[in-house]
């Protein structure tokens, strides 16, 4: 057993081993508080003595004490240091086991973002995750992960604004005093500037009463830490579940590994589903946030920012707000009934269980949508489909509801039409995937295309660029040079509460052209 068996649980194990360690490491001398002091472990019967003491200034709950050990931290360290019972090194500081002081070497995990130098072997990270499994239950608390870039926030580098941007300077929020009303940050000091996503408080506050929240982020850790002084300037919602590409066990990927709750109970917000290979039935991938014009640089995106068009995202119908409901029922289905043994319930599960509500009922044909010589049934289109709980077939029959197409023209359209069934463009199916619930099929039929007076260009572009048209609570016109600009704005915009809504108005005969070649492969059923 180690120090941490009585390390109390109240909130989160990482923040109370985080605090557990800054006690037991402190000192009268000026050593810092993110080494170990090595040096002063050189006599063993002195150091546990000093830990015995350190122990006696620790106060746990009685009841919170008794579900996580049943022998005092005195009796470990006696256990430990004598012959008769061998320490196990459950976890180092550099290489000096934290309980009974040998140097050690142990291949663990490590969790430099609770301690630096901070090494757990992975049966005592398997441990304190069981334990910690036990303190949030009976809570009624799962965990929640959530990424920075383009979820919560979005940061650009102050060189990278463009001349329409500079506007944004004279609207920032002082660092200095309460940040909490604020949404817009200059960090000169960092030398960049730091937009956060509205709603974002709201969210984290409602959140907190459900999840215990980390961060975890590609950024660097002072990045890391200064964003989380923005979003939780009192520091009541993170503590130190501060994770950084610093802490990553694997390089450009993010892992549940230094996350110490178990990945039943652990639910990840992120607008990247490649960064999380081993854990995409936790996560809840959520729409890019694109306010800087840089950022829409960086994923080669044709379109303009937010910022640029002075606009921003809707905070009560957002996507924050959206996700949140996601987050809402999930919960509930996870702690229904009130029992007590919740060992069976798998977040992941009734995720999906989630999505599978959204379109539940519907069955959907595609046409002229997909490569004429791939399997329809491969495409991530009709894949994402069934994962909303639509049926999804090849031809059209009595039971079909709705017809997905690029174009009025072809048979299964004019059959749907005949039938007064419900014809949509794919921007349908986007829009119910990012917002997680589903849309008036009015908002998005394809004779609202000719309408708007986009014969000259594809179908397939034309379609996708009149989603956010289409759904819009407040409508921008933006001009495009060419289709492919268009789908790629639709692409963003579909799913943001912003709903920027876009009219492609085209000044030169080549863009339909070039256009045209969109659609060159796709079916003509």
């Amino acid at each position: 057993m180690s120090v941490a068996s009585d390390s109390p649980v109240h909130s989160s194990s990482s923040d109370d081993l985080a605090a557990f360690l800054e006690t037991e490491l402190d000192s009268d001398s000026d050593s810092s508080s993110e080494s170990f002091p090595i040096e002063q472990a050189h006599d063993a019967d002195a150091q546990v003595s000093n830990h015995r003491l350190k122990r006696q200034k620790l106060e746990y709950p009685e009841e919170e004490t008794e579900n996580v050990a049943s022998v005092t931290f005195s009796e470990e360290i006696s256990e430990a240091s004598s012959s008769k019972v061998p320490c196990e090194h459950p976890g180092t500081f550099g290489n000096m086991c934290f309980v009974c002081g040998q140097k050690v070497e142990v291949t663990g995990v490590s969790f430099g973002y609770i301690h630096k130098g901070f090494k757990l072997q992975q049966d005592e990270v398997t441990r304190l995750r069981d334990i910690d499994m036990k303190a949030l239950q009976s809570q009624r608390k799962l965990c929640l992960v959530l990424d920075l870039d383009h979820t919560l926030l979005n940061s650009t580098v102050l060189r990278d604004l463009k001349p329409e941007e500079e506007y944004l300077k004279s609207h920032t929020h002082s660092l200095q005093g309460d940040v909490s009303g604020g949404d817009i940050f200059m960090l000169e000091f960092m030398h960049m500037m730091t937009k956060l996503r509205p709603f974002v408080h709201s969210f984290l506050k409602e959140a907190s009463k459900m999840f215990v929240m980390y961060i975890y982020t590609m950024g660097d850790r002072p990045y890391a830490r200064q964003m989380a002084k923005l979003l939780d300037p009192k520091g009541e919602y993170f503590g130190e579940r501060i994770i950084s590409r610093d802490d990553g066990t694997v390089k450009h990927q993010k892992s549940l590994d230094v996350v110490l709750g178990q990945e039943k109970a652990v639910l990840i917000l992120d607008d990247t589903e490649n960064a999380w290979p081993g854990h995409k039935d936790n996560l809840i991938v959520i729409e890019r946030y694109h306010f800087f014009a840089s950022s829409c640089k960086q994923f080669d995106h044709r379109f303009q920012s937010l910022s640029q068009l002075k606009s921003d995202e809707s905070e009560p119908d957002g996507v924050l707000s959206a996700v949140l409901k996601v987050l809402k029922q999930t919960h509930s289905l996870f702690f229904q009934d009130g029992g007590e043994d919740l060992s069976s319930r798998d977040v992941r599960s009734l995720l999906k269980q989630v999505r599978k509500e959204i379109l539940k009922g519907c069955k959907i044909v595609f046409s002229r949508v997909f490569p004429t010589k791939s399997q329809a049934e491969d495409h991530p289109l009709w894949r994402v489909a069934e994962g909303l709980g639509a049926t999804c077939a090849t031809e059209v029959d009595a039971s079909v509801t709705h017809v997905v197409a690029m174009d009025v023209g072809t048979e299964k359209v004019r059959r749907a039409i005949r039938e007064k069934k419900f014809v949509v463009h794919r921007g349908w199916i986007d829009a119910a995937n990012y917002l997680w619930k589903k849309q008036p099929e009015e908002n998005f039929g394809l004779e609202q295309l000719k309408k708007q007076g986009t014969d000259d260009v594809s179908a397939a572009a034309a379609a996708a660029a009149s989603a956010a048209a289409a759904a819009s609570m407040r409508t921008v016109v933006v001009r495009f040079a060419d289709a492919d600009a268009a789908a790629d704005a639709a692409a963003y915009h579909i799913a943001t509460a912003g709903f920027i809504g876009v009219s492609r108005r085209t000044q030169r005969s080549d863009a339909a052209a070039a256009a045209g070649s969109c659609v060159n492969e796709t079916n003509k059923s």
